[in-house]
């Protein structure tokens, strides 16, 4: 729907936005631009002044309708169901080698700890219970989902840790995700996803089998996106140490078909688990992923009235 995209032109540049040193201000500024863009269209009463909200649509019970507020807004909106209201939500942020990788001024990691600030000030701001795990070759750190007084600053703090900038290893992580995390919430997995796919689907699968909402939300840098070497060179894998001697000109229809064939097995994986996959170059304002979390939790709550009414439906049978 065209009134759902973010406009470009009211968005916060990346480059600009990497220049406030302060985390938690990067956040506010990226989320305090989300909710002024909600408030000019018609999603916003997703916003934060109705986040015990959600607008009337066709199929509800006009009963359900919170008249006061409609006295107030002039629009129709309903009380939402106790599972609509609050979540937990975990955000598991790589910081392995290759999140070091950056052609811009800044690196995926920087963009990835941003993006991970942001998501966690506008959880919390919707008064979900938010908690974090980095994770490199291995668990790093994590923080338990918690609805908290100071539960932000926990976050931050975690995320200001210097990385050792080990290898990517992802089934760990996940698979220790899957085991400490029994009650049913949001997964939000930052990461390149620089590995072999095939090794993500048993971790992967856990978190499906546990019914638990997964995003991933891959991230790149432009100059990953297409080859960006203009001349032959020397490069080397910053998490093997291995180097290679590299000539676009024969290189680059090679690179491409890996590059779209891991894209795709990727793709193709997490629709068989029925999670939602967001690809993010660092040069996109921060927001998108932010439209990408309102679009997941429109699908959370169709499918709780989606039940509501389904179980009302049994019981006038029963």
């Amino acid at each position: 729907m065209k009134e759902q995209k973010l406009e470009r032109s009211a968005a916060i540049d990346p480059a600009t936005l990497m220049r406030i040193k302060n985390l938690q201000l990067r956040a506010k500024h990226v989320v305090d631009g989300f909710h002024n863009g909600l408030h000019r269209s018609p999603l916003h009463g997703f916003s934060v002044e109705f986040s015990e909200y959600r607008p009337f649509v066709s199929g509800d019970d006009p009963r359900s309708i919170d008249w006061k507020l409609f006295a107030r807004s002039d629009r129709y909106y309903l009380k939402k169901y106790e599972d609509e209201t609050n979540r937990r939500c975990h955000l598991i942020v790589d910081q392995s080698r290759s999140m070091g990788f950056g052609s811009l001024e800044y690196s995926k990691l920087e963009y990835a700890r941003t993006l991970a600030a942001t998501l966690a000030y506008y959880l919390i701001l919707q008064r979900d219970a938010v908690g974090m795990m980095t994770f490199e070759s291995d668990v790093t750190a994590v923080v338990p989902a918690r609805y908290r007084s100071g539960q932000l600053r926990r976050l931050l703090m975690l995320l200001d840790q210097s990385p050792q900038g080990t290898a990517t290893d992802l089934q760990k992580p996940l698979s220790h995700l899957a085991d400490i995390v029994k009650q049913r919430g949001l997964m939000l997995i930052i990461s390149d996803f620089l590995v072999p796919v095939a090794s993500l689907q048993q971790p992967l699968s856990y978190l499906a089998a546990r019914r638990h909402e997964v995003i991933l939300i891959r991230l790149l840098d432009p100059a990953e996106v297409s080859l960006g070497i203009q001349q032959p060179t020397v490069v080397r894998d910053m998490e093997s140490g291995r180097e290679m001697y590299i000539d676009p000109k024969t290189a680059a229809n090679a690179y491409q078909t890996k590059f779209q064939s891991h894209a795709d097995d990727l793709k193709s994986l997490t629709g068989k688990l029925g999670m939602t996959l967001v690809t993010m170059r660092t040069d996109e304002p921060l927001e998108l992923a932010l439209w990408e979390l309102l679009h997941a939790r429109e699908r959370r709550t169709s499918r709780g009235r989606a039940n509501q009414r389904g179980a009302g439906k049994v019981a006038d049978r029963t």
